[in-house]
């Protein structure tokens, strides 16, 4: 007892006792199902059994059209959020951290409550919103414009501008957080120096802000690559299951969903994490070497 207790109390085992609960964690909720997922791949799983069929489920990708339109519809989705979620978040950050918002408390607020409230409620009432009846509220303004009404959710430009509505509302106020402790990184000593220089407030933001903001800018970035090609959620509440009018929303994890859970092709759905996993790491890794995260030492 008194050497279970001194191996406990001291200096060298208390760390790894501290993040014993995270390793365990990570093995369990992570490279298990990762490895589980990686062995799935590569077999016909049914109720009746399991059969290995090596690369078939992959070559049957290639040939899946449906799943072709899959990924055209995520990487759109996750290159427009990009667009829209990082310029935008920085830019009321920047506001947020001047001294020309009153009351900044109330408008940080204003923007983040939306990332406390559930998918499930936010995509029920964009659906809501965007209903080609009369009494949908886009609807509503459409026709008070003279316009007429519109079915929001059957057109794939006004469908992908719905997600993207989605997107904004619930992720702007998030982002903006972030890059607003970024800014609170950066020492106010430079602004100062630009002041003496003479510089305006764009040559400022430009020349310092931009630069000095890298590394939450790249965080960002990262999280963001993988939450675009990784959304399900939005896009089923939003029509109201996995199925959409000629596929115009639906995405990769969407039709892994669709495959392995509703079709119970567990084998086949697999294959499709896999491909989601090497896309977003092959993305992820070319942005992070081309900005220099990755690849260049540190002087």
């Amino acid at each position: 007892m008194n050497k279970f207790k001194k191996f406990f109390y001291s200096q060298k085992a208390a760390p790894y006792v501290f993040v014993l609960p995270f390793i365990i964690s990570f093995l369990l909720f992570w490279i298990y199902p990762l490895c589980s997922t990686i062995t799935m791949s590569f077999q016909d799983i049914k109720p009746t059994g399991t059969e290995w069929v090596g690369i078939s489920n992959f070559q049957k990708l290639l040939k899946d059209k449906i799943f072709h339109t899959a990924i055209k519809n995520s990487f759109q989705y996750m290159v427009l959020t990009l667009v829209l979620l990082i310029p935008f978040p920085m830019f009321f950050a920047v506001l947020m951290d001047s001294r020309l918002v009153k009351a900044k408390g109330f408008w940080k607020a204003c923007l983040y409550v939306p990332a406390l409230t559930s998918v499930v409620i936010s995509g029920t009432l964009f659906r809501l919103m965007f209903s080609e009846y009369p009494t949908g509220q886009m609807n509503v303004i459409t026709t008070a414009l003279g316009l007429g009404t519109f079915k929001w959710l059957k057109m794939k430009a006004t469908g992908l501008g719905a997600l993207l509505l989605v997107a904004c509302w619930r992720w702007t106020g998030v982002n903006m957080l972030y890059f607003i402790s970024g800014l609170k990184a950066i020492d106010t000593a430079m602004y100062e120096a630009a002041d003496i220089d003479g510089a305006t407030a764009w040559q400022k933001f430009r020349y310092v802000t931009i630069p000095l903001l890298k590394p939450t800018t790249v965080y960002v970035l990262t999280i963001s690559v993988y939450a675009g090609l990784a959304m399900f959620m939005e896009s089923y509440m939003l029509w109201a299951g996995p199925d959409s009018p000629n596929n115009i929303g639906l995405t990769i994890v969407g039709y892994l969903y669709k495959r392995g859970i509703t079709k119970n092709q567990l084998g086949y759905g697999s294959a499709v994490g896999i491909v989601l996993l090497v896309i977003a790491l092959a993305i992820n890794i070319v942005q992070l070497v081309v900005n220099g995260t990755l690849g260049k030492e540190e002087k």
